[in-house]
């Protein structure tokens, strides 16, 4: 019976996902204390806490995958913005990323781009800084009077990073990366990313690696001037607004003792969406009536469906709440 679709009208309470654990050739073999995951024949760099391949952990559709989920009951868990959408599959890919190497040198394409070559969405992403060490930086966009053809001469050439602008990051930083910044991740921060669902990337330079380069859908999707940068939090009565944009909408959300979701919604937003619950630090429970309390560790991920019942927040202790919403731009 759960496997067919639910209607709109039907309540889907709150659930909590499994992450999945992607191999990456920069990344780390042992990710405690973040994760409690060792890492096999090949080394750990992303920990995705929204992918379709992620398990439901919790509630009546445990052991399911997210994507599958997804495809059959889009309106309980996205409300009225599958309406008209033309894909109305998850909107959003949150992961965590550990680098102990330098990723790529890389870009992503914008959603038209993206459509031009078959794709339903280009990526967008922000990057929320949990922790860095002194010094931490990333490769943020190109360096004013860049050019493409400098660009293209730092690829064939290997000084491709002088072209590059770098950006200090510390913990609590928010970064916004548009579709279309030339970038790279570097060692020294353990980075919450959120995106559009896709990983479409095209590498540009990859330090000797032997893996595939993109270098002229790289340069195509390439902007000499975008948006990314550092964005300062917009501090509320209620709540901190990290990053607020076309796609997403990234909030601290502070619980002292314990927080009704009737609290969570403002005048400006929908209050009937999805949204997904993630405790950077703490622990936390979620209860309501009519469904199993669902328990929220530290660096685990619950998603709120827009069909969700009311619900309480439980701070179990040392809380850090921070709340990810998808935006419409389209609609």
């Amino acid at each position: 019976m759960t496997d067919l679709p639910l209607p709109h009208s039907v309540q889907l309470a709150p659930f909590r996902i499994e992450p999945y654990f992607d191999v990456r050739v920069w990344g780390y073999r042992d990710l405690r204390p973040w994760f409690n995951r060792i890492a096999g024949a090949e080394p750990l760099g992303e920990v995705w806490l929204t992918g379709d391949q992620c398990t439901i952990a919790t509630g009546v559709h445990a052991g399911k995958t997210l994507g599958k989920l997804f495809a059959e009951s889009p309106e309980a868990l996205l409300g009225a913005a599958v309406t008209g959408n033309p894909s109305p599959g998850s909107p959003l890919l949150i992961k965590v990323i550990f680098a102990r190497e330098k990723l790529s040198v890389q870009v992503h394409p914008d959603d038209t781009m993206a459509q031009k070559y078959g794709e339903p969405r280009g990526k967008t992403e922000c990057w929320y800084t949990l922790a860095a060490e002194p010094g931490a930086s990333v490769a943020l966009g190109l360096k004013p009077g860049v050019t493409l053809q400098q660009v293209k001469a730092g690829i064939q050439d290997g000084t491709l990073e002088e072209s590059l602008e770098l950006v200090p990051v510390e913990a609590g930083d928010m970064v916004f990366v548009d579709a279309g910044t030339v970038h790279a991740i570097w060692p020294g921060s353990i980075l919450l990313e959120t995106q559009q669902y896709s990983d479409r990337t095209y590498r540009m330079f990859d330090y000797g690696r032997p893996r595939e380069l993109h270098i002229e859908k790289s340069l195509e999707a390439t902007r000499l001037t975008t948006r990314a940068g550092i964005v300062l939090p917009k501090i509320l009565a209620d709540r901190t607004v990290l990053i607020d944009v076309e796609y997403f909408r990234v909030e601290h959300l502070p619980v002292t003792g314990s927080r009704a979701s009737q609290t969570l919604p403002t005048a400006e937003e929908d209050a009937h969406g999805l949204a997904y619950l993630f405790a950077a630090e703490g622990a936390a429970r979620i209860v309501g009536a009519g469904f199993e309390a669902v328990e929220l560790p530290t660096r685990g991920m619950v998603a709120i469906p827009a069909t969700a019942p009311a619900f309480v927040v439980e701070d179990l202790g040392g809380l850090e709440l921070i709340r990810i919403t998808p935006n419409w731009p389209n609609r």
